[in-house]
């Protein structure tokens, strides 16, 4: 079975729900940041309505790996694939850029309604990482 690691800017929010999604799914993946900012408690939320729980994970920086037990790196911002560019170790890396929910500022429901869009954009992107690599 491939191994998947999954970086973003803080290891927050949507590598988290990467890493959430593709364990539901039987994946060997894990989630690393650039930086660690601790599990946003709005994405744990709109896991939890898909009855994944992402609640206990933790926030790890990318260093906390051994990168080189790693099969595929996937990038889900801009940040961590500048950042990451000399992983050379991973030879397959894929990258698809997700808004980050975490920064938008309006109402408890406002952020929600984001954090579930931003949610509902990673299923359909875990979904065909799944297909084109285990299904």
């Amino acid at each position: 079975m491939k191994k998947i690691l999954v970086l973003c800017t803080g290891n927050s929010c949507r590598s988290q729900m990467v890493e959430g999604f593709l364990n539901y799914m039987g994946c060997d993946v894990k989630s690393g940041g650039v930086e660690s900012h601790g599990i946003n408690p709005y994405a744990v939320k709109v896991m939890q309505e898909f009855d994944i729980d992402i609640s206990r994970n933790k926030s790890k920086e990318v260093n906390m790996f051994n990168l080189g037990e790693f099969d595929i790196l996937i990038t889900v911002c801009d940040h961590a694939k500048e950042t990451c560019l000399n992983v050379i170790s991973i030879k397959k890396k894929i990258h698809k850029s997700f808004i980050d929910p975490t920064k938008f500022i309006g109402s408890e429901n406002e952020k929600l309604q984001l954090f579930r869009k931003v949610r509902d954009e990673i299923n359909i992107f875990c979904n065909q990482i799944f297909n084109e690599y285990y299904g």
